[in-house]
């Protein structure tokens, strides 16, 4: 009897759930909108200006609000999917993969899964190469502003920069949880927001202290026309990587309350972020090309374009550097993840995989747990991210590459797909056959850039 009168005190004390047992979610337009751009603007935003360079002054802005429409499109359907097409359960997809799960089985699931880890993996090794020139970029500003602006201030150091973010990688790999500090997002946040805005700034500034707006229709011209093809390729690639979400956009979704429906508030948030993505990414693109023309560097804020203030160069470029080790720790800890449930569950009886041995650090409190799995894969995977950068050092390129592979998979054709499920779009009716139409121009675009990026890689490297 006590039992049955204390009961309703602890259902009263319980905190309400939301409808799947979890802690009510508290998200907003607002939070959405922040994190939507926090994960749109990175280092991508840096090659915007060599992009519209290659593309002259039409051909760029109409790309980059053609990639804008596009993102948009992909990011309206996928948030259709939160919710499973279960009427009856309503399940929610808390992830990218959950979600293709749900609606297009275990075979797409694969796809998904593989193309999401290798693109995890490629970020690592992009973030590398920008982290390395950055660091460069930072020594030659000093010794231009030393030595005068025609002073051989050598470009070589950037191997060993390079290494130096491998091991301080490799030390981050080891601190438990370090992925998962909420400090980690907010510093990313305000360090790509503050070089993002310094490149704008110093685009703008040069083009009023030229007192004339550089450039030309055309764009870059190239000694063939089969030369300007691959070009402008992977300037498409280099926009391509730069603006689609999709990847997180389910995992922000789940942290929106409701009512009114997640997808409502997704949608005024799509609309918000896009459009000032939109408006960030042209201001930054069309003032770095009308500042400096067909010279236009590769990365706005390393190529030298800007000489002084030299202190703001350093600064934005060290911005740049922070946002990068923990970014890379942000995408890299998935896989270590990933792999880690992998080995315990093929190997469950292994010491190796599932032993943790308390080792003494000096200076720490506490023992440090060491596994010697993770101590080995960890290391390998930095190795291999520092080693590929370190054959592939090519940051246009590289960019291209990753951003043109996913982009029809993952940012198009699942969200086309799962959307039609979702909604139970018959095949051959008006909206299913403008949805493939639309799929089909997207791969098209999405191969140029990829085989235009990869030929920029192989040329490079065999040059």
């Amino acid at each position: 009897m006590a039992h049955h009168r204390n009961q309703p005190l602890e259902l009263a004390a319980a905190p309400e759930l939301d409808d799947d047992g979890h802690a009510p979610r508290t998200g907003n337009l607002w939070t959405c909108v922040a994190h939507i751009i926090t994960a749109v603007i990175g280092c991508g935003v840096l090659a915007l200006s060599w992009s519209v360079a290659q593309l002259g002054w039409v051909g760029g802005p109409v790309a980059m609000v053609c990639f804008a429409l596009v993102t948009y499109i992909s990011a309206f359907l996928l948030s259709h999917c939160y919710r499973s097409p279960d009427l009856e359960k309503r399940q929610r997809n808390y992830t990218y993969m959950d979600a293709v799960r749900t609606h297009l089985g275990k075979k797409h699931t694969w796809l998904c899964g593989l193309l999401q880890y290798l693109n995890l993996y490629g970020t690592a090794v992009a973030y590398t190469i920008t982290t390395a020139t950055c660091l460069r970029a930072i020594k030659k500003a000093n010794c231009y502003h030393d030595e005068g602006h025609d002073a051989p201030c050598g470009s070589h150091g950037e191997r060993f920069y390079m290494l130096l973010f491998g091991a301080a990688q490799l030390l981050l790999s080891f601190i438990p949880n370090f992925h998962s500090m909420a400090w980690l997002s907010v510093v990313a946040a305000i360090m790509s927001f503050t070089y993002a805005s310094i490149g704008l700034g110093l685009g703008l500034a040069k083009t009023i202290e030229n007192e004339t707006i550089k450039g030309n229709i055309a764009g870059v011209p190239m000694s063939t026309p089969m030369q300007k093809v691959w070009r402008v390729a992977q300037a498409i690639g280099d926009i391509a990587f730069a603006y689609p979400y999709t990847i997180v956009l389910l995992e922000i979704q789940d942290t929106l309350k409701s009512p009114p429906p997640e997808s409502e508030t997704m949608q005024k948030g799509n609309v918000i972020s896009v459009l000032a993505t939109t408006f960030f990414y042209l201001c930054v693109g069309c003032f770095g090309y009308a500042a400096f023309g067909n010279a236009a560097p590769g990365n706005l804020l390393t190529g030298f374009g800007f000489y002084e203030p030299y202190w703001l160069i350093d600064f934005a470029n060290a911005c740049i550097v922070l946002h990068l080790l923990g970014g890379y720790q942000m995408f890299s800890q998935q896989i270590f993840s990933f792999a880690d449930r992998c080995f315990a569950a093929n190997f469950p009886n292994s010491a190796f995989v599932n032993k943790f041995y308390a080792v003494k650090v000096p200076g720490l409190p506490v023992s440090y747990k060491l596994n010697l799995q993770r101590l080995c894969f960890r290391t390998a995977y930095v190795a291999s991210t520092t080693g590929l950068a370190l054959l592939f050092p090519y940051f246009n390129e590289v960019l291209g590459v990753l951003g043109a592979l996913i982009f029809w998979p993952l940012v198009i054709y699942l969200p086309v797909e799962m959307y039609c499920i979702e909604r139970q779009i018959l095949p051959w009716t008006g909206k299913w056959v403008a949805l493939q139409a639309f799929s089909a121009v997207c791969f098209v675009v999405g191969t140029f850039a990829f085989v235009g990026s990869v030929e920029g890689v192989v040329r490079k490297r065999l040059g």
